[in-house]
C-alpha cells in the first residue's frame, strides 16, 4: 500500500464504531497486510500474544485493546511482555476506543492521542508498511491527505469529463487543479479575508446536485482575475466581489472549469475543509505531481526528495559559503549589508525542476540567512529583497511547472509569516506578480540563456548585440542585477538501454558536433554538457544528482574531456549513496552528486560515506572525474598488465551454433565410455555456470585425435554443423575457422589450474566471485582467465581493493559489473610484491577457498549471497582484505574513497614510468 491508501484505510477505520475485537485486525489491514496474513492471526495460529484482547505479529506489533481508563497500563504490560521482545515486535499499541497509545521500541518514540484523531498520527506506524520513517514524511501526514482526496476529486472529474482528459485540455484541467489548491490555502491563511471563504461560497451558492458548480467556480475564479474596482462594469456577481484580486496569471485566461457531479462536489468540499496552513511546499509539489501523471499515479504519496539529500546538493554549491561569511561578518553592519545585496543577486536555476523542490528549499535557505542579517543589523521587521523571480525553473510536464511556481509563492508567503508576520505578510502578498519564471519545455532543447540571461555578470557575452538579444528572448528581466547564478537539480538519469528515440534525439542535439560516442551516455549528461555550454557566457557553478554511471567506465572519457575542455573542473563531490523515495521496498538508484565550476575553489570537497554509513568529507586539491582526490587521468585499455602479475586471457569462444557445447543430457545421449569421454570431453565454464554451479559441457578434440572422433557418428554429425554453420557467416574469421570445425576458436586450458573470473557479476555481492578449476575442465569466453597462475593473483581479484577499481574503471552492464581483463586487471596497480607478501596473498586465497569446500556443495551465488554468507568465508575475506591493505598503506583503508586515491596515486605513478620508459 502507499501512503494515501494507508491515511484512507486509517480515515476509515477511526470513524467506525470502535470494535475491541475487530480493531487490531483492521488495524494490520490497514497498514497493507494481506487478508490471508490476517485470517492466520485471527485463528491464532501465528498470533504469539498471551495477552487478553492481544495480538502480536512477528518482527511488526503487539497489539492490545483494553477497558476505558486502562490504556497505560497496558502499554506498560505490552512492553514489558517476553513474547514482544521475543518476537522481535517493533511497535507496540493499546487502546480502548477512547484514547490510543503507542511507542516504536527501536526508536522510543511514543504516541498519544484521542481515538478519534488517530488518523492524523498514521505515519507513525509507516514502517509497518514497508515506508522508511523519514523525518520530513513523518511530519507531513496533512500532504499526503490532500494528496488523496485531490486526487480522488481529479479522477473523478475526468470520469465526468472525458473530453478534459484528451492532450488538448489536460493542461486546462491541470490548471483547474492548481487554481484550486491556491483557493484552499488561501481560505485557510487569511489571504481571502473570512473564514471558509472559498470553500463555503462554493457550497452555499451550488446546487445539490452540483447542475451549477462548473459556473460558480468560473465566476469566483472570474472575480479573481479582475481588480475591485472594475468589477461592477465587468458584470461580476455580488457574493463573488468579496474575494481578493490575485493576478499573478494565476486566475487569467480561461475561467471555463469541469462539470461537477454530486460526488465530485463532495469531494471538493471535504477537501476544502482541510487545514491546508499545513501545507509544506517542500513535499506538497512532489506528492501532489503524481495527481496529474498517468505513470506515476499508482505510486501515489511515495514521491519524495528528502530536505538532507537536497542539502548535499545546495550546502555545498553556495549555502554553506554564505554561511560562512555570515560568521565571519559577526555583527559588523557594512560586512552584513554587503552580505545581504550578495544573497539578493543570487539567481537559482534547476533545469529539471519537477514540482520544484530544489528552487523551495534554497529559497527558504536564503530568506533564513537573510533574516538572521536583518537581526544583526537590528532591522527584523525588513522585508525581503529575494524576489521570486530569481529561482528560475525548465521542467517538461506543464501540471509541474505550475506547482512549482504555486508552491514558491506559497514558500514566500510561510517565510514572510514566519519572519514578518501575519500582518506584514498579507499586506506583500496580494496581487501577486504576473511574470511566469518557471519554463515548461524541454531543457536539453531549449537555449538556457534565454531562460536564465547572464545580465551584468561581467562576461564577456561576445558583443552588445548578443547582450541585447538575450534580454529580449528572456521571459523576464532579473529585478537584482549583477548576481551570480547557480544551477542545480535531479534531471532525468535513463541509461543508454531505457532512452525513447526522443531522449536518443535530444543527447544527439547536445553531443553529435563533440564525439562520436554519444550514444553510450546516460540522459543526465546531457544536462552536465548544457551546463557547461552555459558557462562559456556566464561563470556559474553547477551541481546535479547523477547516477554513478557517469563517473564510472566507458562514460568517463567520453564525457569528461568534454565538460574540461569547456574549462570547468569538479569542484566538489559527494560519491555513491542511495537516493531512495519513500518506499523501503524500493532501496533507491545508487547515485553520485557532482559539483562543476569554471572558478572552483583551490581546495576541493569529497564527501563520502564510511564503513558505518556515517558521511565524512575530505578536503583535495583536485577531483577526478571518478571522484577520486586525484588528478585528471583517464584509465584506458592496455594490452599487458602494467602491474607484475599474470596475464589475464579470454576464455575460449565457441562460435559453434551450440554444437560442440553440451547439456547433460546431450551428454548422456552420446553413451560413450569412460575412455572416450575423458579424451574427447571437458566440463566447460561461463559467468552463469561458474556463478550457479550449472552443468555444461564440450567436445574437447585435439588435432592428434581428429581422425577418431570423426569415426564416431554422433561426433562427426556435430562437426559437419559446426563446419556449415562457419562457413555461412558473414564473418570471415569464422569463414577461415570452418577448417578446423572440430576445435572451438580458442582451445586454451591448464596444465594444473585456472583462475577463473566471470565477466559479468551482481552488484549485490561484496566481493568479485573468483575461484579455481582443475585441467579437467576449461572456460568460454563469458569469463576471463589466468591458466596456471599462482594463487596470490586470485587473492588479488578477490579483494575489496580490486572490487572498488573494477566498479570503477570498467562500470556496470545496466546493474551488474562487467569484468574487463584490458581496462580492470591490465590497469589494476599493485606495488612492487616481496616474497613474503605473495606468501601472506597465497595464504589468504587458499583460506577462501577452504571455507568455500567447507560448505559443498553450496554455489558461489549461496555462498556469497550478502544477506547469507557463512561467517568463516566472511572471515577468510576480512582477513585477505587486511594482509593486502595492509602491504597498500600498512593499516586498513577507512572507506573506498580512500582506497581509490591510492590505487589512482599508484596508477599515475605506474603510467609516468611507463611513459618515461617509452
Amino acid at each position: 500500500m502507499n501512503a494515501v491508501e494507508i491515511e484512507e484505510a486509517v480515515s476509515q477505520l477511526v470513524s467506525q464504531p470502535f470494535d475491541p475485537d475487530e480493531f487490531p485486525f483492521a488495524f494490520l489491514e490497514a497498514y497493507g497486510n494481506k487478508e490471508t496474513t490476517v485470517k492466520r492471526l485471527r485463528k491464532g495460529n501465528s498470533n504469539k500474544s498471551k495477552m487478553e484482547g492481544g495480538v502480536l505479529q512477528r518482527n511488526n506489533i503487539h497489539i492490545a485493546t483494553c477497558e476505558p481508563g486502562a490504556v497505560a497500563d497496558t502499554l506498560r504490560q505490552l512492553q514489558e511482555a517476553r513474547e514482544t521482545a521475543k518476537n522481535k515486535a517493533k511497535f507496540v499499541l493499546a487502546t480502548d476506543g477512547e484514547e490510543l497509545q503507542a511507542e516504536n521500541l527501536n526508536s522510543g518514540e511514543t504516541l498519544a492521542c484521542a481515538y478519534p484523531d488517530f488518523h492524523q498520527h498514521f505515519t507513525f506506524f509507516f514502517e509497518l508498511a514497508g515506508i522508511s520513517t523519514v523525518k520530513e514524511i513523518r511530519e507531513s501526514s496533512f500532504d499526503i491527505k490532500a494528496t488523496g482526496r485531490l486526487n480522488k476529486l481529479y479522477m473523478e472529474l475526468l470520469r465526468a469529463n472525458p473530453d478534459w482528459a484528451t492532450p488538448e485540455r489536460k493542461q486546462d484541467m491541470n490548471h483547474f487543479m492548481a487554481r484550486l489548491i491556491f483557493c484552499f490555502f488561501a481560505e485557510d491563511t487569511s489571504i481571502f479575508a473570512g473564514d471558509n471563504l472559498f470553500t463555503g461560497t462554493v457550497e452555499q451558492m451550488s446546487a445539490p446536485d452540483a447542475s451549477n458548480m462548473h459556473e460558480i467556480i468560473g465566476e469566483l475564479f472570474r472575480a479573481m482575475d479582475v481588480k475591485t474596482e472594475e468589477r461592477e462594469a465587468q458584470g461580476i456577481r455580488t457574493w463573488a466581489r468579496k474575494f481578493p484580486y490575485v493576478n499573478g496569471e494565476l486566475f487569467s485566461g480561461a475561467t471555463d472549469c469541469p462539470r461537477f457531479t454530486k460526488i465530485a462536489r463532495s469531494y471538493l468540499l471535504h477537501v476544502g475543509r482541510l487545514d491546508w496552513q499545513q501545507i509544506n511546499p517542500d513535499i506538497f509539489g512532489s506528492m501532489i505531481q503524481a495527481v496529474a501523471d498517468e505513470d506515476e499515479r499508482g505510486s501515489l504519496g511515495m514521491h519524495y526528495t528528502s530536505v538532507p539529500n537536497i542539502l548535499k546538493v545546495l550546502n555545498p554549491l553556495f549555502l554553506d559559503e554564505l554561511r560562512e561569511q555570515l560568521e565571519e561578518a559577526g555583527d559588523n553592519p557594512r560586512k552584513l549589508l554587503n552580505l545581504r545585496k550578495r544573497i539578493a543577486r543570487i539567481r537559482v536555476f534547476d533545469p529539471a525542476c519537477g514540482s520544484g523542490n530544489f528552487l523551495v528549499i534554497a529559497y527558504k535557505q536564503l530568506r533564513e540567512i537573510e533574516h538572521e542579517i536583518n537581526l544583526r543589523r537590528g532591522e527584523p521587521d525588513r522585508p525581503t529583497e529575494i524576489p521570486l523571480t530569481n529561482f528560475r525553473g525548465i521542467e517538461i510536464k506543464g501540471f509541474s511547472a505550475e506547482i512549482a511556481r504555486l508552491a514558491l509563492i506559497i514558500a514566500e508567503y510561510q517565510c514572510d509569516v514566519l519572519y514578518l508576520g501575519q500582518q506584514l505578510a498579507l499586506a506583500e502578498f496580494l496581487p501577486l506578480d504576473a511574470e511566469n519564471w518557471i519554463t515548461c519545455g524541454n531543457a536539453l532543447r531549449l537555449n538556457w540563456l534565454t531562460v536564465c540571461p547572464p545580465t551584468g555578470t561581467g562576461v564577456e557575452l561576445g558583443g552588445d548585440d548578443l547582450f541585447s538579444a538575450l534580454q529580449q528572448q528572456a521571459n523576464i528581466d532579473f529585478e537584482n542585477e549583477g548576481g551570480e547564478t547557480f544551477i542545480c537539480g535531479n534531471p532525468p538519469y535513463l541509461g543508454s538501454t531505457w532512452q525513447s528515440k526522443e531522449q536518443k534525439s535530444d543527447l544527439k542535439e547536445i553531443f553529435a558536433k563533440y564525439t562520436k560516442s554519444w550514444k553510450s551516455l546516460d540522459y543526465v549528461a546531457g544536462w552536465f554538457m548544457k551546463a557547461a555550454e552555459y558557462g562559456t557566457h556566464t561563470n556559474a557553478s553547477a551541481a546535479f544528482v547523477s547516477t554513478n554511471s557517469i563517473c564510472q567506465g566507458q562514460q568517463v572519457p567520453i564525457l569528461w574531456p568534454l565538460i574540461f575542455k569547456k574549462e570547468y573542473e569538479i569542484s566538489f563531490a559527494h560519491t555513491s549513496f542511495k537516493w531512495a523515495n519513500l518506499a523501503s521496498y524500493n532501496a533507491g538508484v545508487t547515485v553520485v552528486i557532482v559539483g562543476i565550476s569554471s572558478q572552483p575553489n583551490k581546495v576541493r570537497r569529497l564527501f563520502s560515506l564510511d564503513e558505518q554509513n556515517e558521511t565524512i568529507e575530505k578536503k583535495a586539491e583536485n577531483i577526478n572525474a571518478y571522484l577520486t582526490p586525484s588528478e585528471n587521468v583517464i584509465v584506458q585499455k592496455i594490452s599487458k598488465p602494467m602491474s607484475e602479475v599474470y596475464e589475464m586471457r579470454f576464455g575460449n569462444k565457441p562460435v559453434d551454433g551450440g554444437n560442440l557445447l553440451l547439456s547433460k543430457d546431450d551428454l548422456s545421449s552420446l553413451n560413450f565410455n569412460n575412455i572416450q569421454q575423458k579424451k574427447f570431453i571437458r566440463r566447460i565454464y561461463g559467468s552463469a555456470e561458474f556463478i550457479r554451479g550449472l552443468s555444461r559441457y564440450v567436445l574437447w578434440i585435439k588435432d592428434d585425435h581428429l581422425e577418431e572422433a570423426s569415426m564416431i557418428p554422433p561426433i562427426s554429425k556435430r562437426i559437419e554443423a559446426v563446419k556449415e554453420m562457419r562457413l555461412a557467416s558473414r564473418d570471415k574469421s569464422a569463414n577461415k575457422m570452418a577448417e578446423r570445425a572440430h576445435q572451438m576458436r580458442e582451445m586454451n586450458i591448464s596444465e594444473v589450474w585456472t583462475i577463473v573470473v566471470p565477466r559479468t557479476s551482481s552488484e549485490r555481492r561484496r566481493f568479485l566471485p573468483t575461484g579455481l578449476i582443475g585441467n579437467y575442465a576449461t572456460v568460454t569466453s563469458e569469463t576471463f582467465a589466468l591458466f596456471d597462475a599462482p594463487l596470490w593473483n586470485l587473492a588479488l581479484i578477490a579483494s575489496k581493493l580490486h572490487l572498488v577499481w573494477i566498479a570503477t574503471v570498467c562500470g556496470k552492464l545496466k546493474t551488474d559489473y562487467r569484468y574487463s581483463n584490458t581496462l580492470g586487471w591490465n590497469t589494476f596497480p599493485v606495488p612492487q610484491l616481496t616474497t613474503k607478501n605473495k606468501e601472506d596473498l597465497t595464504r589468504c586465497a587458499e583460506d577462501i577457498l577452504l571455507a568455500r569446500e567447507r560448505h559443498f556443495p553450496a554455489t558461489i551465488a549461496e555462498l556469497y549471497d550478502p544477506e547469507k554468507m557463512p561467517e568463516d568465508l566472511r572471515h577468510a575475506h576480512e582477513r585477505n582484505d587486511e594482509v593486502l591493505e595492509r602491504i597498500y598503506i600498512g593499516r586498513r583503508f577507512k572507506n573506498d574513497t580512500e582506497r581509490l586515491e591510492k590505487l589512482f596515486e599508484l596508477y599515475t605513478e605506474m603510467t609516468a614510468k611507463k611513459s618515461d620508459r617509452s
